[in-house]
């Protein structure tokens, strides 16, 4: 194609038209995004922007070309006009478009290259490093309206791939070659929408995986295509350029260009053949021959594959069903290799294991029968990482119960009765022993819900007849097999037949648990103070028990020792109360006596001082009278001598501490003089020589 200004006009139209579809993809995929909370939408919403920037660098590089073509058709035409070598001088210079062109090339290209590698490697980078990028399996927010998500999807694959076979097809013709680093932009749009069909169709059949799988994988696209960009810009500095070829830009894709122009692939495959082989394998018999029947083969391959679908394979803990056309033919399939007629006249059904997402959706999660099932039937169990307490909030949603309230609080005044409330954990295991029963409970996802309902009925049933004490007792295995029971007898009359006969649910519960049983967390403050008052009843005890052994530590040395006392005092009481003798009394209290004048307390010691008070006086009492009878034989032997030395005692007492001078009657005047400072000062007559 002959390379003039119009076929570059029309190449930056294409260029634009390609800015505008790439832009109506980016809003729908933001707009989505935000709206429909899909972290996929939105990071391909970012991927797209990206391209639009390609195609605006496309479209003013081709307007570029325009510009220098045009240019040069002026100055050929000014060349054959000029007649002086001044205008052929000046032709040359002015040759500016094509200046810019080269600048272009040069420069811009280059650096747009490495700004758009630059924001794809960014832009990946923080995809992946999203909490919503690797999540869970169930933590998937659900999609809204994921019609209109298929619906968007669609059409901008169909819109993309189409329109990037279009541009592909032109990018054939040298002169617009460059156009393929657009289409390989929107043919990546158009993969992303496919994709976000395809996860939508799988979550709409029970599953978040293609969504979660998406979540990830455009961010790894992204961050890939941003490496490859970057690799394209290295390897491009050592590749020899040609003199009168344009070089192919960095942004240009290589992996998304294959995608947008499948036809290369094989050609592609062809030539690495030939070169791998070191001959022309594409002009080969076989080549050709491959060429002329691929259809018939891949056919046959079909064809093969749709009769390997007569073998089912059933894992060790599976059992299942095979149905005919949606008709059971065959109700219990064990473990193992079965056969059966092809897909989709046979199909092997197994009993799903479905979950329930906080939205209510449900989605599957594994294929199992004798696999080990759980479902609570009571209040869930406790979430987070803090302390597990009745007290505080342990749980999302705390399921009460009523039970009979205990014997003695029961019956109120008038015939009424109160009621008691608790919240009770009651985890249920089970597995499926037969498919068909249980696929008869109904679809897949209230299987489950039908099996917790009638669980949470007999539950119910059963804890509203017994008493609370029973409930919050120690006695929880005879309570769980009980309920266990219960349990069994509320599965056992599902499915009733023709004949209204019930067949059962088609499981066998493994166990019911009680735990984790306590009241309502409003009243925890009614039962705290029960406990402080039973341990402050208890404090109270162990002091008065404390003082007691003080006490018949203090009076009898210990415990053992008092207890004895008091059992002789009890035992003397009991003899006296009896009317026993005079001689059983006596001998009991001199066991008493005996006993307290061991002690080694304070009746000891009273004891002791007692006795020894009473040998003080008795002795006293004694040695006065052995005086007096003395004093009666020395009255008896000698009157007068008695009387004059009893006399003169006395008056010995009395004069001991007075001073008295003797002197004659005859002096008259008598004056008397004489310092009483010290009592030495004269004789004392009644005082005894210390030397006689």
């Amino acid at each position: 194609m002959k390379a003039d200004h119009l076929s570059f006009k029309r190449a930056a139209s294409v260029a634009m038209l390609g800015t505008a579809i790439q832009v109506a993809f980016t809003l729908i995929l933001l707009l989505y995004g935000l709206y429909g909370k899909d972290f996929a939408a939105f990071s391909a919403s970012l991927f797209s922007l990206v391209g639009v920037f390609v195609w605006l660098v496309l479209a003013l590089l081709f307007d570029q070309h325009r510009r220098e073509r045009v240019e040069a058709m002026e100055a050929e035409a000014l060349a054959e006009e000029a007649a002086t070598s001044v205008f052929e001088e000046g032709a040359a210079d002015l040759r500016i478009a094509s200046k810019r062109l080269a600048t272009w090339y040069k420069f811009v290209i280059p650096v747009a290259s490495l700004l758009i590698g630059g924001a794809l490697v960014v832009l990946g980078y923080l995809g992946l490093k999203s909490p919503d990028a690797f999540v869970r399996p169930g933590g998937m927010a659900e999609a809204a309206h994921p019609g209109w998500a298929i619906a968007l999807g669609l059409i901008i694959a169909f819109v993309g791939f189409v329109f990037a076979r279009f541009v592909s097809g032109m990018a054939k013709q040298p002169i617009w070659a460059n156009l393929r680093g657009g289409a390989a932009y929107a043919v990546g749009a158009a993969i992303i929408g496919l994709a976000m069909a395809v996860a939508q169709f799988i979550e709409v059949a029970g599953s978040d995986g293609g969504r979660r799988v998406l979540a990830a994988a455009v961010p790894i696209l992204i961050l890939g295509l941003g490496v490859e960009v970057f690799l394209s810009f290295l390897i491009d500095l050592y590749r020899p350029r040609k003199k009168g070829v344009f070089p192919r830009p960095a942004f240009d894709s290589r992996v998304l260009g294959l995608l947008s122009a499948p036809d290369r692939i094989a050609r592609s495959i062809g030539e690495a053949l030939d070169y791998q082989f070191g001959f022309g394998v594409q002009e080969t018999w076989f080549y050709r021959l491959l060429l002329r029947w691929w259809p018939g083969l891949v056919a046959a391959g079909v064809l093969v594959v749709w009769l390997l679908s007569i073998f089912a394979v059933v894992a060790p803990d599976q059992r299942g069903m095979i149905l005919r056309f949606g008709e059971v033919v065959r109700a219990d399939v064990g473990p193992g290799l079965h056969v059966k007629m092809p897909w989709p006249i046979d199909r092997v059904a197994l009993p799903e294991v479905t979950d329930r997402t906080e939205a209510g959706q449900v989605r599957v999660i594994g294929y199992t029968a004798t696999g080990v099932r759980t479902m609570q039937l009571g209040t869930p169990a406790a979430t987070g990482d803090g302390p597990v307490l009745w007290t505080n909030e342990h749980t999302a949603e705390e399921i009460v119960h009523i039970c009979q309230p205990s014997e003695d609080l029961g019956l109120r005044e008038g015939g009424s009765r109160d009621l008691a409330l608790v919240a009770v954990e009651v985890p249920l295991a089970y597995s499926v022993t037969d498919p068909l029963l249980f696929d008869q409970l109904g679809p897949p996802g209230i299987r489950e819900e039908i099996l917790r309902v009638v669980g949470q009925r007999a539950v119910t049933a059963f804890l509203s007849s017994v008493q609370i004490d029973q409930v919050l007792g120690a006695n929880r295995d005879e309570l769980a097999g009980r309920l266990m029971a219960e349990v069994k007898e509320a599965f056992g009359a599902l499915n009733p037949g023709a004949d209204g006969v019930a067949r059962g649910a088609g499981v066998e519960v493994l166990s019911v648990t009680v735990a984790h049983m306590h009241p309502p967390r409003d009243v925890a403050p009614k039962f705290e103070q029960v406990v402080i008052a039973q341990q402050h009843f208890d404090a109270k005890i162990e002091v008065a028990r404390g003082e007691e052994v003080e006490a018949l530590a203090g009076v009898a040395g210990s415990v053992a020792a008092a207890n004895a006392i008091v059992a002789e005092l009890d035992e003397y009481d009991s003899l006296r109360n009896a009317g026993a003798d005079e001689a059983a009394l006596a001998a009991q209290e001199a066991v008493v006596d005996g006993l307290m004048s061991a002690a080694q307390g304070e009746a000891a010691t009273v004891l002791a001082a007692a006795q020894a008070e009473r040998w003080r006086k008795h002795m006293g009492a004694w040695s006065e009278s052995i005086r007096y009878q003395g004093m009666v034989a020395s009255y008896t032997a000698a009157p007068l001598v008695y009387r004059a030395g009893l006399y003169f005692d006395a008056l010995r007492e009395s004069l001991a501490d007075s001073r008295i001078f003797l002197v004659s009657s005859e002096v008259p005047n008598l004056h008397i003089r004489g310092e009483l400072q010290s009592e030495t000062t004269t004789i004392n007559m009644f005082q005894k020589d210390p030397n006689e």
